[in-house]
């Protein structure tokens, strides 16, 4: 007779039905608190699942699903459609934990109305905040989806839809003069509404100083331990990435007994400080 008793998921990982649904006021509330926010992408449901029981604050369905989904040389190929599709797969999966979906390249540069047609596109598939990439231009962008009921989350430092642009996969805000151009562009999306910062690839003391003036919450990934939180491309942190991976990334399967065992260990040492480290910053100013 089948055991009706159902087991932990994912070698034993706290169920997701145990935790309160991560709103936007409880990681403000996170924010104020000084508890340090946990952040992991996902792609389909499966692991949307696995990712909110064991504890992941945000999940992000990233454009770089282009990079370690299709195979390709980066996250420009991907279009709104896909996103959508991944989107609906990952909120499918998840009970709980707060669902960001990326706006891809093309589908909100050209107008503000262009924007917001793709993120309705994005929100309708299950997503709660949206996330574009770039400042001096994008204000405008981000207030027009903020004033009509849209989260968003900016992103500054190496923006990887605009890798052409920037010469490759490089740190940004080494110099005074780029650093005080990303901050004037953190405090104009802050002023904009956007509530999330990702700051990526950046000096760990520049993105602390960004995260002191911020109005929101900012996420680092390679810019230090002093932001709000960290997120990671799930593929890399658990070693299944092809190709090289940045420095900033440690591999959580080394010594892990399963995949949850190594997103409980991700969630538990970035709660903790344990990580990033200085051996997986990024840059240290």
């Amino acid at each position: 007779m089948m055991n009706e008793t159902p087991s932990a998921p994912y070698g034993g990982a706290a169920p997701a039905a145990a935790r309160k649904a991560v709103t936007l006021h409880r990681l403000r509330a996170m924010r104020d608190a000084g508890d340090r926010i946990a952040m992991l992408t996902a792609y389909d449901a499966a692991s949307a699942a696995l990712l909110d029981a064991c504890g992941v604050d945000c999940l992000l369905v990233g454009d770089s699903l282009g990079m370690v989904m299709q195979g390709h040389s980066s996250t420009l190929p991907v279009t709104l459609e896909q996103m959508a599709y991944h989107t609906s797969c990952v909120a499918r999966g998840n009970r709980s934990a707060w669902l960001i979906a990326d706006l891809p390249f093309g589908s909100y540069q050209g107008s503000t109305e262009q924007a917001l047609r793709s993120a309705t596109t994005l929100m309708q598939a299950g997503a709660q905040m949206v996330k574009l990439e770039g400042g001096g231009w994008t204000p405008p962008l981000v207030r027009a989806l903020v004033e009509r009921g849209v989260p968003v989350c900016a992103h500054l430092g190496l923006t990887p839809q605009s890798v052409h642009a920037l010469g490759g996969y490089r740190i940004q805000g080494r110099d005074a003069a780029a650093a005080a151009t990303l901050r004037a562009h953190a405090a104009e999306l802050g002023d904009a509404g956007a509530a999330m910062l990702v700051l990526e690839l950046v000096p760990s003391e520049l993105a602390a100083q960004i995260s002191e003036a911020f109005p929101g919450i900012t996420i680092g990934i390679g810019a230090g331990s002093r932001t709000h939180g960290q997120v990671l491309v799930m593929h890399d942190m658990l070693d299944i990435t092809v190709g090289a991976k940045p420095r900033f990334v440690r591999n959580f399967m080394h010594g892990a007994t399963s995949v949850a065992d190594a997103v409980a260990t991700y969630v538990r040492d970035v709660k903790s400080g344990a990580f990033p480290d200085e051996a997986h910053h990024g840059y240290v100013a």
